[in-house]
């Protein structure tokens, strides 16, 4: 099979449409482009809050449970190459008003669920809609945004923005859970993307557009590889880890992966433009998205069940016994800009991801007998560490990007980052259904949360710097 390629290769590098000059930006902007992710953000915070509800009115087994996570992020993950593709051809600001309606639409069949595989399949229609507006996003931040030290700090504000949501997202879902029910966790997307459609459509310029080949083959490999991933992970704890389905997904697995490296070595047209790889740290930066993710999105799942299964909390109580460790998000991407915009990114993410590899090593001791005072430090001052190298880490990516491949870029950083986010997920539900007794489940999760960032850490001190000319450019 071959790519979609275009007729002209010279059309390729070249604009069919230019872009409107960006006017001088005020907070709006950054507040109509935020609200997309807040809400994405939001349906994981809310929902993980929520499993046990959904459980119990649907009778969906933990295996569904982690579908429910899951399936909204394999769509995401699988479909937001797809998007930054998109978003070249047809212009970033059409694909992201598309992919807010459609995320709008999926949130209210989420809410009317009335089994769990329905759950389910809205999910992945909400991740669909989520891959096409969330690529298109920073590259209209960038767009709008120009300075590099101005688009800095507002890349600091916008990730607070989103670490707020993600602070305040357990307490919001505790609270709609306990007063209306879990459906009215997704029944809130709906007035509020409705007005952040309004505010996207008339607040942000259009951006440019670039003719770029769409490569279906690697699409649709890359998807299958994802799904196969998925069903090893999720259903291996099911089926038995040596059983048929999950071998023979496995094999599925593994030749997805085969033929979309050899199809992307030897493709004109690759998912990535290859000027991205000129530089180390593009590829490491997408690495410590991964990793960050698979932590950051497993430590949340796991922590929610382990309040409410192991602790006993029901959902308003995990609400309010989350916010304080999620609250410090806000403050770590606040600070992280500021640093970015003094330091260069790698200050942050050294320091941050230091501390988020300290800290949850210590979680390996938890227990359910621990004080909640101390297992709301623990977390917290791990979520501080990390929530400081998360924008630092966009910051990367968006550097060595430049305007002419923000679509692609962002892409890629996100699909990275929410493929970390699914396995670490899936892993975590491998732990909870494999083995027994908390005392077991503790230090192998936060062990292996602590490793990833561990792996980050060093990837950071390998590939991430910063050069001498930056350096004195930013004052330094």
């Amino acid at each position: 099979m071959s790519s979609v390629q275009c007729s002209n290769p010279a059309v390729a590098a070249a604009p069919v449409v230019p872009a409107v000059p960006a006017p001088r930006a005020g907070l709006l902007p950054l507040v109509a482009l935020a609200i997309g992710f807040i809400m994405a953000m939001l349906d994981v915070t809310v929902v993980n809050v929520g499993l046990s509800n959904i459980s119990d009115s649907l009778a969906a087994p933990l295996s569904t449970l982690v579908w429910i996570v899951d399936g909204y992020t394999l769509t995401f993950a699988a479909m937001l190459m797809v998007g930054g593709a998109l978003a070249d051809r047809f212009g970033a600001k059409r694909l992201y008003l598309t992919g807010l309606f459609l995320f709008v639409v999926a949130s209210l069949l989420c809410g009317a669920a009335p089994s769990g595989p329905f759950l389910v399949a809205a999910r992945l229609l909400q991740g669909l809609g989520a891959a096409f507006f969330m690529p298109s996003s920073l590259s209209l931040l960038t767009h709008v945004y120009e300075d590099d030290r101005v688009r800095a700090r507002m890349l600091g504000v916008w990730s607070a923005t989103v670490g707020l949501s993600a602070a305040v997202g357990p307490l919001l879902g505790g609270v709609l859970i306990h007063w209306l029910g879990w459906r009215s966790v997704f029944l809130i997307n709906v007035p509020v993307g409705i007005v952040g459609l309004w505010m996207a459509r008339s607040l942000i310029p259009q951006a440019a557009r670039h003719v770029r080949a769409l490569n279906l083959y690697s699409h649709v490999v890359g998807v299958v590889m994802l799904a196969g991933v998925s069903f090893v992970l999720i259903q291996g704890p099911v089926y038995g880890w040596g059983s048929a389905r999950i071998i023979a997904g496995m094999v599925v697995t593994l030749l997805a992966a085969v033929a979309l490296v050899r199809h992307e070595r030897r493709g004109i047209a690759p998912l990535l433009p290859k000027a991205l790889f000129a530089t180390p740290q593009f590829a490491a930066a997408n690495g410590i998205g991964f990793l960050i993710n698979f932590s950051v999105y497993g430590n949340l799942f796991y922590l929610a069940l382990f309040l409410q299964q192991g602790r006993g909390a029901d959902a308003l109580q995990t609400g309010l016994q989350l916010v304080p460790m999620m609250a410090v998000i806000f403050i770590g991407n606040l600070s992280s800009g500021r640093m970015s915009a003094h330091w260069g990114p790698r200050v942050p993410l050294l320091l941050g991801l230091s501390v988020g590899t300290v800290f949850t090593a210590l979680a390996m001791g938890l227990t359910p007998a621990t004080p909640y005072w101390l297992l709301a430090l623990v977390c917290a001052a791990a979520n501080l560490g990390v929530s400081t190298a998360i924008p630092a880490m966009t910051a990367v990516v968006m550097q060595v990007a430049g305007r002419a491949h923000a679509n692609s870029a962002a892409a890629a950083l996100n699909a990275n980052r929410q493929i970390g986010a699914l396995v670490g997920v899936a892993v975590m539900g491998a732990v909870l259904h494999t083995f027994e007794g908390w005392d077991v489940r503790n230090p192998l999760a936060f062990g292996m949360m602590a490793a990833a960032y561990a792996l980050a850490l060093w990837l950071v001190w390998r590939f991430v710097g910063v050069a001498k000319k930056e350096l004195a450019a930013r004052g330094a």
